[in-house]
């Protein structure tokens, strides 16, 4: 048995970052409150959990303190936190906050933006909160349509495209080339690329090895949007692919007929859940 593991697979730089700073945290104040989970990874929560960290759903039911997490927070959190007079450490990845300022300038500038990405997604559901009146968050090429009618309407002339952080490459380059067939030269179309490079590179990665293995085993949070790309780029390219968020869901003796494995995790992924899985494929091969 053959295994190939990618080199970028894991915890990216702004997982890291929120993950360390927020242990950081615990360390010094034994408990604090997170509005919504930190990274979506099952097994970082659980750990941080016990270490100490709360996770909520509202900013009303923190306590003084809050950390806010990776996928960042709608504008108005901010300023209720402020009025709560809420203490916040703010753990937002900065590729994340990137795109609010862009969306805030774009947005004073007068222009409509249309925002790619998961509608409930946490990322794009704060993101879509600093794009002014005039937006739209475009999922699925179908909603193209109901998109363009609205910036018709709202009389702007010109048109700002970005997109959410860990959304597909793929379906990112589809949604703007759909949108600048279906528009005249009479709006003007700005289109950034805001897909992070560490999503970027996990997926140029997991396509390439895909086509060389048997079986692809994809490790990440079971609501992990940028592990679910993985998932779907994987299964373009292999008949077999396994998608877990620990070694205990691996099916064994399922696998173990195959050759050839590659294995890639979510930009949420801890090291520690990589080298398990890897470790237990070791073991069977040796068997």
């Amino acid at each position: 048995m053959e295994i190939i593991v990618g080199e970028n697979a894991g915890f990216c730089y702004g997982v890291k970052n929120a993950v360390t700073k927020s242990e950081e945290q615990l360390k010094e104040y034994k408990e604090i409150d997170c509005l919504g989970e930190l990274v979506h990874n099952g097994e970082v929560i659980n750990k941080l959990e016990k270490l100490g960290l709360r996770v909520i759903d509202n900013i009303e039911d923190a306590r003084n303190k809050i950390i806010i997490r990776a996928h960042g927070i709608s504008k108005d959190i901010y300023n209720k936190a402020n009025k709560l007079g809420i203490e916040v450490f703010d753990y937002t990845c900065p590729n994340v906050l990137k795109i609010h300022k862009i969306a805030e300038e774009y947005a004073l500038k007068d222009y409509f933006i249309f925002l790619i990405g998961n509608k409930e997604h946490p990322e794009t559901i704060g993101t879509i909160s600093f794009c002014g009146d005039k937006a739209c968050i475009i999922e699925k090429e179908d909603e193209i349509e109901s998109a363009i009618k609205e910036l018709k309407k709202s009389n702007a002339k010109s048109l700002l495209i970005i997109v959410q952080t860990t959304f597909s490459l793929e379906k990112f380059e589809k949604v703007v080339e759909n949108v600048k067939d279906k528009l005249d030269t009479s709006i003007s179309i700005e289109v950034k690329n805001t897909i992070c490079n560490a999503t970027r590179i996990r997926q140029i990665e997991t396509d390439e090895i895909s086509k060389r293995v048997h079986c692809m085993i994809i490790i990440g949070g079971k609501n992990s949007s940028n592990t679910k790309k993985l998932y779907e780029i994987a299964n373009k390219n292999c008949d077999n692919v396994i998608m877990i968020e620990n070694y205990s869901e691996l099916n064994i003796e399922q696998i173990k007929q195959f050759e050839k494995i590659g294995i890639m995790a979510g930009a949420s992924t801890p090291q520690e859940s990589i080298n398990e899985v890897i470790n237990v494929l070791k073991i069977k091969k040796s068997e």
